[in-house]
């Protein structure tokens, strides 16, 4: 083959190659260097109005959230108390690193009341550095809600308070506040669920959440994608991840005018024991489906029996808003003010009826179950209790030592009148942790007759709060 031939099967060789080649490159649509820089295919796509970024929502935010520090004065000499020694005799600790938000430009701040409760000093920090001493405003221990206020020189920006009602799961929510003592950080998540009952408190309803909340958050703001204020961080479970608590913010807007006016929160009352509907007795009672709560008891000379309200009654609605759960009807009572009437809606008997009530004061009525026998003697409780055993422990995700069983309620004892029932689990008296049956019979024996004894009780999943005079 000679050198001419040669080069011309060369040549057409490399032509067809680079035709192919071409045709290729169309067919599949490469594409061009240039383009390949201006619109890069995106790693990902986020869901439909989903935010691209929090960014925006984080600079409005911070100038109004603050980090707060608290010290409380200790004694120096172990001589102090005997001695009279002066205050500079004292050193001040570290209590506790907090959050917080202005919700007024002239400096109120609202946080949770456990952050300031045992602090002799309060420091605020704002988002540009600024320090600024705080005093307490009011503080409410029920709900965890306290207000301070710091004297500014300059009107400060303040949070926008939202509806925390009108939240739905899964809805987009942020976190901002000073976790482990870094200030201001924002963290981002859903709203997992609502209602959640912890047993911190008789008015459990908190929000649910994964957006990151740690030591540290307390008392920070939680907003949805308005920049608005729908909750309070407050509460973790020890060892989970991705779970957080926080107060909806319109339980705590009901009671911050009463906390800046008066230093405290006055609460309406009825005066009612109640009983949780579950699906066994919504199928007895032929409501088809479990709703409102039953009436287990109505105390003497309280709103509830003025109003007519019978034990064996089914609260059905509490002025217009529907009683789901049991835990509803206590908040709604003591977000209303003490002396207002309102409309009851029940069911007795098969048929629905609506009672009016005033509303009285939870100060000033204690609802209180007799403990005297017709002769005059003193009853005990009627219960009979003891430790629980591993598998009661873990089916109820208790710690190894904590809170002991009712395995006994005496008939028309005290403890049965109250609704006490066989399974119950004592977690606290007065406030005061069980860990034996030993702690449960002390704390009960001395206290007071004439004084409340309050029990913090956990029934399944659910927490409930009984409180009577002894």
């Amino acid at each position: 083959m000679n050198k001419k031939t040669s080069f011309k099967i060369v040549f057409f060789v490399s032509v067809f190659v680079l035709a192919v080649g071409l045709g290729l490159s169309f067919k599949v649509n490469w594409p061009s260097h240039s383009n390949a820089q201006t619109n890069p295919t995106p790693l990902y796509s986020p869901p439909n109005n989903a935010p691209e970024s929090f960014s925006n929502l984080s600079q409005r935010a911070q100038p109004s959230v603050v980090n707060i520090s608290t010290t409380k004065k200790v004694s120096n000499s172990p001589f102090m108390h005997y001695y009279g020694y002066d205050s500079h005799d004292s050193i001040s600790r570290p209590n506790s690193l907090g959050s917080g938000f202005v919700i007024d430009s002239q400096g109120y701040i609202i946080t949770n009341n456990h952050v300031v409760k045992n602090a002799d000093e309060i420091q605020v920090i704002l988002s540009d550095g600024r320090s600024f001493d705080a005093k307490i405003i009011g503080r409410d221990a029920q709900l965890d809600i306290a207000v301070i206020k710091i004297n500014p020189p300059a009107n400060l920006p303040a949070v926008k308070l939202g509806n925390s009602d009108g939240l739905k799961i899964g809805d987009w929510v942020v976190a901002v506040g000073n976790p482990f003592g870094l200030g201001h950080t924002v963290t981002a998540g859903i709203l997992s669920a609502k209602g959640r009952v912890i047993g911190a408190g008789p008015y459990d309803n908190f929000l649910q959440t994964d957006a990151s909340i740690n030591p540290g958050n307390s008392g920070g703001p939680l907003f949805n994608l308005n920049g608005e204020v729908i909750g309070v961080n407050t509460a973790i479970i020890r060892g989970g991840q991705g779970i957080g608590f926080a107060i909806p913010i319109n339980m705590a807007k009901a009671i911050i005018p009463q906390l800046i006016k008066n230093g405290k929160v006055e609460r309406g009352y009825l005066g009612v024991g109640l009983k949780e509907i579950d699906a066994e007795l919504a199928k007895k009672l032929g409501l088809g489906t479990p709703k409102g709560a039953l009436v287990a008891m109505v105390y003497e000379g309280t709103p509830a029996e003025q109003a007519g309200l019978q034990t064996g009654d089914i609260i059905l609605k509490f002025n217009q808003k529907p009683i789901l759960h049991k835990q509803d009807l206590p908040i709604y009572v003591s977000q209303s003010p003490v002396g207002s009437d309102v409309e009851i809606e029940i069911l007795r008997n098969g048929k629905a009826r609506t009672l009016e009530v005033k509303l009285g004061s939870l100060k000033s009525n204690r609802p209180t179950a007799s403990l005297t026998t017709p002769q005059g003697k003193r009853k005990k409780l009627g219960i009979s209790v003891r430790k629980l055993n591993s598998v009661e422990r873990i089916k109820n995700k208790l710690s190894s030592n904590e809170g002991v069983i009712i395995v006994g309620v005496e008939r028309g004892s005290p403890a049965a009148s109250l609704g006490l029932q066989v399974g119950d689990i004592i977690l606290q008296v007065n406030n005061k942790a069980i860990y034996s049956t030993r702690d449960f019979i002390e704390i009960v024996n001395k206290t007071p007759s004439g004084e409340m004894l309050n029990l913090a009780i956990k029934r399944g999943a659910m927490m409930s709060y009984y409180s009577f005079t002894l």
